[in-house]
């Protein structure tokens, strides 16, 4: 696997890879690798030529009060397992190589930014579309793969792409790749590694809670009668604060109050100071 820090031999190397007429699939991270990271890795090889990883933390995704200097960085650990996946090229540039002396260009996604973790985290999503639209632009990848954990950026990646005519060539070239969960059903995520061992315990909690929602939205119960139960569950079960809860339609985001065929639940809550994340989508009664 070949690693390359700097933009003019980013394009070279991305450019050897498609010399013998290679599909290229990009799969951008912020590091500290785990195994939902890797299994988008084998998807993207699944469907592509080549594979091109990013690890790049974004320092404009992170707010003011919020653990940039704290995120893991561990950059040798990590190349060892894209290497191990077959990854062709790691794209692992320095925060000047992104965003060099004089950078004033904000991409911002209106309205899709605007609720669920936009409104806890205001600026998030314009610096996950900025650098995102940058990396698209550096690679210049046939495909793209995320995964669905992060349902809303998903969302906001695909609404920046379509408005702003990027040139991923198959249709539906960004790909959302299921959520990979631990065996108690917590959706893998690097900041469950600030998790005591009590606090992982009941962050298991999140999950369960998740699916039984979802479950009596299927049912055609009220939703908000099942979004208040479901608020006091996680509060007794050791999360500190619940974030959000809503169900919402899965492709505009917009918020629902019923099933309407195309329904998620989105939640985001709060447990020793880490902050959670998931969401599920609604099933059909059985």
């Amino acid at each position: 696997m070949q690693t390359v820090t700097e933009l003019v031999m980013l394009r070279k190397a991305v450019a050897t890879l498609r010399a013998d007429g290679s599909t290229v699939a990009l799969v951008p991270t912020m590091g500290a690798l785990h195994e939902g990271h890797l299994t988008l890795m084998r998807e993207a090889a699944r469907q592509a030529d080549r594979v091109v990883a990013s690890i790049f933390v974004n320092p404009k995704q992170f707010g003011e009060n919020e653990d940039l200097d704290a995120y893991p960085r561990q950059l040798a650990r990590d190349s060892a397992l894209l290497e191990e996946e077959g990854v062709a090229l790691l794209w692992a540039p320095l925060v000047d190589e992104v965003y060099p002396e004089g950078f004033a260009t904000n991409v911002s996604v209106g309205k899709f930014s605007e609720h669920l973790c936009g409104a806890d985290r205001p600026g998030h999503f314009d610096g996950v579309a900025t650098v995102v639209c940058k990396l698209f632009n550096q690679v210049a990848p046939d495909m793209a793969f995320f995964g669905e954990k992060d349902w809303q950026q998903l969302a906001v990646i695909r609404r920046m792409a379509r408005d702003l005519d990027l040139m991923l060539p198959r249709a539906g070239a960004i790909y959302g790749v299921p959520i990979v969960r631990e065996p108690d059903g917590l959706a893998m995520s690097s900041r469950n590694a600030y998790l005591s061992a009590e606090q992982r315990a009941d962050a298991a909690a999140l999950p369960a809670t998740l699916r039984k929602a979802a479950e009596l939205v299927a049912e055609g119960h009220p939703w908000s009668a099942i979004a208040s139960a479901a608020r006091e569950d996680l509060l007794e079960s050791g999360f500190e604060r619940v974030d959000y809860l809503d169900l919402r339609d899965s492709d505009s985001l917009k918020a629902l109050d019923s099933d309407n065929g195309n329904a998620r639940l989105f939640v985001a809550a709060r447990i020793g100071g880490t902050r959670l994340i998931d969401n599920l989508p609604i099933r059909a009664a059985n």
